[in-house]
């Protein structure tokens, strides 16, 4: 049976539809269809298109021998290679979009994190218009009464310095080894930075910061000195403010007046009176590389505590400074050439101990400091000088050999005015100032106070005492030597120093009178009453008791002795100034010409006559204590007058040290350069037996010096004649003094052997 044929459908060619549909055709031209046309590759394209479409007619009407045809084959695998090269990039470019968009959208969501972090720390910052950069801790600039400065005293430790004046060694150093960047960056450095996270990852520790000069300066002026991230945040913000707020120069200034040197230095010129004992304005190129160097370990690396350290760090310094062009390969060498020199450990020199004197008596004079201020003193830079070079080398050639440790000197004027003192051997050493805070017993030194007394109730110099064995009570005071001489004078007994006749002489007049006499002179300490008064038992410091002896050398008039002559600000407005007071008259002229002749005698052939000096009339008196604990020579000319005193501080006693040895040559070698040049003056009140001559009177206040008593005799003293009469004099023992038919007529005269009071 033949199969029945299907009748064949026509296909009607359709130009209305769309490419790619089903049973659709594209039979419109591109541009490639056109002849001389370039090929697009659109049509490639488009016959990919239309041959991907496994429903399309054109695919169906192509048949079996079309698919298969050799021709068609190769153009197939050249595009199939071709897809896949275009897919690889097309892959490997996509994988750089997608990581640069993630890395994108992670630096978006850090920048937020890390700028709420910041902010959170921010937000525990003061309010920004409250920020102002802390005054610097006020300080005191103590000169000499020529302007000299003495020293610096306050929490800083020196004045403030500015960056134009100091030498410019400090700031190129300090750049160089602190931020070589320091006029590129805005505060924060952000190369600095890196570099140092760096290379402390590739050590494993903390071996460089990243911190710039204003990041250091935002630290010292308002942050607390811990390792936190919270401060390391808010020390950038604090940075970029000081930035903003202040030029370089400024920043730079600052931080150099504030950074701390070590020792208690703060700020460059503080830091070089301490190291080099000169101002930063002479600082050497080696000087600065040293400073700069502190500034990493300031106590580590201080020359003070390790001077081979501070002078490796500063070759360290050098040779930066030399990397970022500041110096030349020259400059460099010869500072390299440098030898490391210890410190000492505190500011040395026997003017600090002024220096403290005055920080000590400014608040009582203008009240809280809170400004800097200029304190001008009576103190004499060259005799201050001298006296502590005295006191050191005495005591440095004789510590050993005659077992004495310390020492110190006062001189005063006329005035009470204070023209050097020292306080100890070596200030770096102790800082104690024995001149004015140590109390010790003046020993003989207290002699003419006594003697004092009984001038004034009616004794003369040639008052004649008995020297010998005595007893008072359970007490017997011996001399020195223990050895006794008879009949003397008052004047023998005070220039040989008999320790008999003194005490005698304190029984005749009264303990209390001869305390009151030593409150009158000036000595403020507390004194006991008693017999041994005469010796010096009761304990003084070696001011108030150089202050006693100054009426014996200006007329008669106390004084109190005073070192502050004015205190100004820096802008120069007077705060304090020292008022003009009248002396009150302490010594009467009759006394004090026979003191002055008693003490001269002293010098002239008793115990002082290591203390004479060439060309000036000069008097004082020695003073040694049991076992020779302490040792010194209190004197005077018309011009000065000075003590001074060596011991040790735990009193241990010395190898036979008196007044007369150390101290009265020590005295001697002082006032000679003291009085190099001074037109020469003799002592006021001159006395002579037969006259005592009156000094011209000043005015007298009421209850001070007066009339002399009425009781004048011109009975003799026992080898004395009645021609050895005092104007004005008082009464005299008579000449039967040891005669044996006088019967005792009081208990002095039992206690002392005398046969009629004198």
């Amino acid at each position: 049976m033949f199969r029945r044929r299907r009748k064949k459908q026509r296909i009607e060619p359709q130009f209305e539809k769309r490419a790619g549909r089903k049973g659709g055709l594209n039979l419109r031209l591109d541009a490639d269809d056109r002849i001389g046309a370039k090929p697009s590759g659109k049509r490639k394209s488009s016959a990919k298109s239309a041959g991907t479409s496994k429903n399309s007619g054109s695919r169906k009407a192509t048949g079996r021998t079309g698919r298969n045809s050799p021709n068609s084959r190769k153009p197939n695998r050249q595009n199939q290679s071709r897809n896949r090269r275009t897919g690889k990039k097309s892959v490997r470019s996509g994988s750089l979009r997608r990581s640069l968009y993630w890395c994108l959208v992670l630096g978006i969501w850090c920048g937020i994190g890390l700028a709420c972090v910041v902010g959170y720390y921010a937000a525990q910052l003061p309010q920004m218009s409250t920020w102002t950069i802390p005054d610097r801790p006020p300080n005191a600039r103590i000169v000499s009464v020529d302007g000299e400065l003495i020293a610096n005293r306050g929490t800083a430790g020196g004045e403030t310095m500015p960056i134009e004046v100091m030498s410019p060694y400090i700031p190129m150093a300090a750049m160089a080894i602190e931020d070589h960047r320091f006029h590129q960056h805005f505060g924060i450095d952000p190369l600095g930075l890196a570099r140092a996270m760096t290379m402390n990852l590739l050590n494993g520790s903390v071996v460089q910061g990243g911190s710039t000069i204003t990041q250091q300066l935002a630290k010292n002026l308002f942050l607390e000195p811990e390792r936190t991230v919270a401060r390391k945040i808010q020390e950038a913000v604090l940075a970029i403010w000081l930035e903003a707020k202040y030029t370089k120069d400024e920043i730079l200034e600052i931080y150099l007046n504030r950074v701390y040197f070590g020792s208690g230095a703060y700020g460059v010129d503080a830091a070089s009176r301490r190291y080099f004992g000169k101002s930063a304005r002479d600082v050497t190129l080696a000087e600065a590389a040293l400073l700069a160097g502190l500034v990493k370990a300031p106590s580590r690396l201080s020359p003070a505590r390790d001077p081979e350290a501070a002078e490796a760090r500063a070759q360290v310094v050098l040779a930066a400074m030399r990397r970022e062009h500041f110096i030349s390969d020259r400059e460099a060498a010869q500072a390299l050439a440098m030898q490391a020199k210890k410190a000492k450990r505190y500011w040395s020199g026997s003017e600090q101990y002024i220096a403290d004197m005055v920080k000590s008596q400014l608040k009582t004079l203008i009240g809280d400091i809170n400004q800097d201020v200029v304190v001008d003193t009576t103190i004499d830079l060259d005799l201050q000088k001298a006296a502590g070079k005295i006191v050191s080398e005495t005591l440095e050639k004789n510590a050993d050999k005659l077992k004495v440790g310390q020492g110190a000197l006062v001189t005063l004027d006329g005035t009470g005015a204070i023209r050097a003192l020292v306080g100890g051997r070596e200030y770096a050493e102790s800082q104690f100032n024995r001149a004015i805070d140590a109390k010790r017993q003046p020993g003989s030194a207290f002699k003419p106070i006594v003697y004092l007394t009984a001038l004034e109730a009616g004794r003369t110099p040639e008052t004649v005492r008995n020297d010998r064995r005595i007893r008072i009570g359970k007490w017997t005071p011996e001399n020195y030597k223990r050895e006794y001489h008879g009949n003397v004078t008052l004047k023998t007994a005070l220039s040989k120093s008999l320790n008999t006749v003194a005490a005698q002489t304190v029984m005749e007049v009264g303990p209390k009178a001869v305390v009151e006499t030593a409150h009158r002179l000036g000595i403020r300490s507390k004194l006991n009453a008693n017999a041994s008064i005469a010796l010096g038992t009761s304990e003084v410091t070696l001011l108030e008791l150089t202050a006693a002896y100054a009426p014996f050398s200006n007329g008669g008039y106390g004084v109190t002795p005073w070192l502050i002559r004015r205190v100004r600000s820096a802008d120069g407005e007077v705060l304090y100034e020292r008022r003009e007071t009248d002396s009150r008259q302490v010594v009467r002229h009759r006394e004090l010409g026979m003191m002055n002749s008693m003490l001269s005698e002293v010098l002239r052939s008793g115990t002082g006559q290591a203390a004479r000096i060439s060309g000036w009339q000069a008097a004082g008196k020695t003073g040694t204590t049991q076992n020779s604990r302490d040792a010194l020579f209190v004197g005077y000319t018309a011009n000065l007058v000075t003590g001074i005193w060596y011991g040790n501080d735990d009193g241990a006693p010395m190898n036979k040290v008196t007044g007369g040895s150390l101290p009265a040559r020590s005295w001697a070698t002082f006032m000679s350069q003291a009085h190099n040049g001074v037109p020469v003056a003799d002592l006021p009140g001159a006395y002579r037996p037969e006259l005592a001559a009156m000094p011209a009177r000043r005015p007298v206040q009421p209850g001070i010096g007066g009339r002399l008593p009425a009781m004048q005799r011109q009975a003799t003293d026992s080898g004395v004649t009645q021609s050895n009469r005092v104007v004005g004099g008082g009464p005299r023992p008579g000449s039967d003094l040891s005669g044996e038919n006088n019967k005792p007529r009081g208990i002095l005269d039992i206690l002392f052997g005398s046969r009629r009071p004198g």
